[in-house]
């Protein structure tokens, strides 16, 4: 009788089992999924708590080993890859002309306001996950795990999308058909994925090897890359100012068929010609995932992001003036813009090879910079337990995220494999634009609202009625005709806007100040920020929306056939806060000054 007491006590104090422990276990979770949706979707953490005991869920730190020159070479080169090379053919003869130039301006604008927010969260909170930490302590697990899905996703993408792009460059600048030489077509298979693509597998398997042995190391190989790369780049502008002429700045190949003038299809066509760019700056939030490596994140941080983003954008512009200068718009190769800008040009047919040299040195570090970021988001994610908690260990010799950066190594290389480069660069796209989004939505809502202690309304009603303004403008800009109407309406948006951003920064106090580095202007910055990246959301095109909408219903089944229960047998076992004690850790936080 006394040995079957003591069993029972200890089943009492034993940890509950896992909701996948069988099927008929898991049939009960499922009937459960409503109530563990109300008690974990909204379930948000502290900064204590992510630097703390999740962090520690990791095993072995990461080591910080990073200074501001190294980020601001990381952002360089995860920025200038084949973004540039790829999509700025393809924006300037369809959509903006030579106003290209002011297309990667507003781009970089954008990307330049929305490095602000992520910088003030990296800051505060020196951690791997990136926007994933800032929405988990934001607005609660859910939101985090579907832009956590979304960044995984975008970043395995683009990826597999730049490697292939490498093979393009390498044969370019060697003068080799990729197409007949180093890709295998296969027979049967749908166009954009019947091209089995070895060298691309190749070159993501190696870099993965090299990202699993060391970050330090990794980020000096990146330096050395990139160091090369600028050069590439330096001599691409030299050149088309050089060779150059204005006259293709207002004037078309083919007047009888083309607009001419500097803006061929107008402001409309600038805009357009932003959100295909965009996609060159993708890259300066992997810096941010690096943050947990950082020495010394107040000082190096904002140098290195903001100061990134700044540089690049001023590239990229006196990239795209040249190649402007070089050819008419008209003229432009989409597939190879300033590759061929050179070709059939007397006496300088080799510059063509040295820039396809370049490229592939650009997309080198790109890649490099982008698994490094990718692995960081789902070692963090794998911390919160809705995946697989092995993903967030760390390896104690390398310090690196080991388990994950090999997962996603294998996964974008099966992508990589065969996924055509113009499948996957809209998808990508709309994935930043969304996180970009979510990020500029939860700085403004971090600064204003304490859990437990301030009203959250004011704030979330500013929000969602400045998102639906936003809206609002976008789809008058795309969808009413040009006119007298139309810019009123477009001008009283404006001012609506402007007015309730303005109500909301007398009427509400804010929450909290940063202790070391915050967004300037609040609320002005993060808002436009929001704006922009809504208005750039509305120039993409309709089966992007689609593919984007069937990944987002994805991630939501993952979420409620797996990660809520996952995170809830966490919470059980004491492995997350529990909802309860979020003030307690608020607490802690404040009295640590974490």
């Amino acid at each position: 009788m006394e040995k079957l007491q003591g069993l029972e006590a200890v089943s009492s104090t034993s940890p509950p089992s896992s909701s996948f422990a069988s099927l008929r276990v898991y049939g009960r979770a499922l009937a459960e999924t409503h109530r563990r949706l109300g008690r974990r979707a909204g379930s948000v953490t502290t900064t204590y708590e992510e630097m703390t005991r999740l962090r520690a869920r990791s095993g072995s730190d990461m080591a910080r080993s990073l200074r501001w020159p190294d980020l601001v070479g990381l952002g360089l080169g995860g920025m200038v890859g084949a973004g540039v090379f790829v999509a700025t053919g393809r924006a300037a003869r369809d959509y903006a002309g030579p106003a290209i130039v002011l297309s990667y301006a507003i781009a970089g604008l954008c990307a330049l306001l929305s490095a602000f927010c992520y910088t003030e969260f990296a800051v505060d909170m020196p951690v791997a996950g990136g926007a994933f930490s800032y929405l988990r302590v934001t607005f609660g697990e859910f939101a985090a795990f579907l832009t956590g899905a979304n960044l995984i996703m975008e970043y395995v993408f683009s990826n597999a999308a730049v490697a292939r792009s490498f093979t393009a460059y390498l044969g370019t600048s060697i003068g080799v058909d990729t197409a007949t030489k180093w890709r295998i077509t296969v027979v049967g298979l749908p166009d954009g994925f019947n091209q089995i693509d070895l060298l691309a597998v190749a070159v993501i398997v190696l870099i993965s090897l090299c990202i699993c042995y060391s970050t330090k190391e990794s980020s000096v190989l990146n330096m050395v890359l990139t160091a090369i790369h600028v050069a590439f780049i330096l001599f691409i502008i030299v050149m088309g100012f050089w060779r150059g002429d204005l006259r293709n700045l207002t004037h078309p190949a083919n007047p009888a068929e083309s607009p001419g003038g500097f803006l061929p299809y107008g402001v409309a066509g600038v805009f357009n010609g932003a959100a295909m760019v965009y996609l060159s700056y993708i890259g300066y939030d992997a810096v941010s995932t690096m943050a947990e490596e950082v020495r010394n994140p107040a000082h190096d941080i904002p140098i290195g992001v903001s100061g990134s983003v700044a540089l690049v954008a001023i590239l990229y512009c006196l990239m795209a003036a040249s190649m402007s200068m070089l050819v008419p718009y008209d003229a432009i190769d989409t597939e190879s813009p300033f590759s061929a800008s050179f070709k059939g040009s007397d006496g300088w047919g080799w510059v063509s090879n040295v820039v396809g040299v370049g490229a592939s040195f650009g997309i080198l570090t790109s890649l490099l910079v982008s698994m490094l970021g990718q692995a960081r988001y789902l070692c963090v994610i794998g911390r919160s337990s809705v995946v697989p908690a092995w993903l967030a260990r760390v390896h104690p010799k390398t310090a690196t995220p080991v388990n994950a950066s090999a997962f996603l190594g294998v996964f974008t290389a099966a992508i990589a494999l065969f996924t055509d480069l113009n499948v996957l660069l809209n998808l990508v796209s709309i994935g930043t634009l969304f996180v970009f989004y979510m990020v500029g939505n939860a700085v403004i809502y971090r600064r204003y609202v304490t859990v437990g202690s301030t009203n959250p309304w004011p704030t979330i009603s500013f929000l969602l009625s400045f998102s639906f303004i936003s809206l609002t403008f976008t789809l008058i800009w795309q969808f009413a005709p040009a006119g007298l109407v139309k810019a009123v309406l477009l001008g009283g948006c404006t001012v609506v806007a402007a007015s309730v951003l303005q109500v909301f920064h007398f009427l509400v106090p804010q929450a909290r100040k940063p202790e070391h580095w915050g967004v300037p202007l609040m609320p002005w910055i993060p808002a436009i920020s929001i704006f922009l990246n809504v208005f750039l959301l509305g120039s993409l095109d309709g089966p992007s929306y689609l593919r984007f909408v069937f990944f987002s219903v994805f991630a939501v089944l993952v979420y409620v056939f797996y990660s809520v229960h996952a995170s809830f047998d966490a919470e059980e076992k004491g492995d997350l806060i529990k909802v309860a004690d979020i003030h307690v850790e608020e607490r802690n936080c404040s009295d640590s000054g974490v």
